[in-house]
């Protein structure tokens, strides 16, 4: 088999069976309702939980031994359910027969599987954190290599971007940053064609804002984000110099 090949579908299948998303999911013994716990998970961890395959709920339920929480599972009334983050509910635990009906709603989770709730009940929730690392915004000018010795001397690593989530967090730090573009530990390598995160983290969920990501060139390309405008990624020369994030452990 072609290496390119092997290699990329090798990567497909870390996608498929591994956690892309490492999610930690907090238990809230506080009686909300749905738009309340959504505030509060969103000034306190991430956002409410959310479950984007088995692992998580599996991780979900070790969270909770109680019956009827909330989780940030939403219907706004168009017959289409999405979680509080934006992000579309691709895997469901519906318990048998449910969701009944259509309307505005929202889910609740009772003896490991979901069901619908009017959103306006007063429940307990379960928030979820997709990681403990701290960011920090470099206001200096350094090339993408030089941007991640200095957080791998200072700090833990150039940080790793694998959820809309973590998304929406690095667009608030990008804000303040002094260039158009900040560096992301996101690099291409031209042999097997592929971008992957200096993390070792795999590269599933993914925010270009053109589809310039698998040019080669003379320089070797790393991805950054845009400060202003979408704030999407951008493939750029890893000679440029730019600010950058690094990670850390709070």
């Amino acid at each position: 088999m072609d290496r390119t090949l092997y290699v990329v579908l090798l990567l497909i299948a870390l996608c498929s069976v591994s956690e892309c998303v490492q999610r930690q999911y907090h238990f809230i013994n506080v009686l909300k309702t749905w738009t309340e716990a959504q505030r509060y998970c969103r000034e306190n961890y991430t956002d409410l939980a959310t479950v984007d395959n088995m692992n998580d709920m599996n991780e979900l339920k070790k969270s909770v031994n109680v019956g009827g929480v909330w989780i940030g599972l939403q219907n706004t009334g168009v017959d289409k359910w999405h979680w509080s983050s934006g992000e579309p509910a691709l895997y469901l635990n519906w318990a048998n027969g449910q969701p009944e009906g259509g309307g505005q709603s929202c889910a609740v989770m009772r003896n490991g599987r979901w069901h619908k709730e009017g959103c306006s009940e007063s429940l307990t929730f379960i928030c979820s954190s997709s990681n403990n690392n701290k960011l920090i915004l470099i206001k200096e000018n350094r090339t993408w290599s030089e941007a991640l010795k200095y957080c791998r001397q200072n700090h833990v690593d150039l940080v790793s971007v694998h959820s809309v989530e973590m998304q929406r967090r690095v667009m608030n730090v990008v804000k303040g940053a002094s260039t158009e573009e900040v560096w992301l530990g996101l690099r291409h390598s031209c042999t097997v064609g592929l971008w992957f995160w200096v993390s070792g983290e795999t590269v599933c969920y993914q925010n270009w804002a053109i589809d310039d990501s698998d040019q080669c060139e003379s320089a070797v390309r790393s991805g950054a984000v845009q400060s202003g405008g979408d704030q999407r990624w951008i493939s750029r020369p890893e000679n440029n110099t730019l600010n950058f994030i690094c990670s850390n452990y709070e």
